[in-house]
């Protein structure tokens, strides 16, 4: 039923790292939308209503924080058949952060930076006299059986919550897999 591998080709190291045994962490699963990932066992869960072609879910801290997780389910048009589709994984991934980028505006606007990129994109953001917000972003496509659907699972932190929360942020968007 799926067409493309997300997690096992894009990065498996990353996935191997993230599924080690982690008592921290629970594993959510969404039979409809056919996914799992693993949380922070006492995150929250949040949903939006799905549209037809559009659908959220989010998971964060009880407290309150900037950090969360969400996944992000979108329709894709039938010229959208692979990953590929896209374009190149570099490409896609500095257009996408590149568009983020206000940096160069006078007064600054927020500024973003590539870090990594295989599919799996880790990036930070920061608005002028703001703290940094660190990123994790999976993008994967799937297919229902009538249409093909666009994933993209982000994790995101401020720097003065990376303690705390980065490492199992960065575990839990590294564990996203179709079920």
């Amino acid at each position: 039923m799926f067409q493309l591998a997300f997690t096992a080709c894009s990065f498996p190291a990353i996935v191997s790292y993230a599924l080690a045994a982690n008592e921290d962490l629970r594993v959510y699963t969404d039979e409809l939308n056919k996914f799992e990932i693993s949380i922070p066992q006492d995150w929250q869960l949040g949903a939006g209503e799905p549209n037809g072609f559009k659908s959220i879910t989010a998971f964060y801290p009880q407290e309150a924080s900037s950090s969360s997780v969400s996944v992000v389910i979108t329709g894709l048009g039938p010229d959208f058949t692979r990953m590929e589709s896209f374009g190149k994984v570099e490409a896609f991934a500095d257009t996408l952060v590149s568009g983020l980028d206000r940096s160069w505006r006078r007064p600054p606007g927020v500024a973003a930076k590539l870090i990594d990129w295989f599919y799996y994109i880790e990036y930070t953001l920061q608005n002028p006299g703001e703290s940094r917000k660190h990123l994790f972003s999976a993008i994967g496509m799937a297919s229902n059986g009538w249409y093909n659907r666009l994933y993209t699972v982000t994790g995101q932190f401020v720097e003065e919550e990376s303690e705390k929360y980065g490492s199992n942020i960065e575990k839990a968007v590294a564990s996203f897999r179709f079920i």
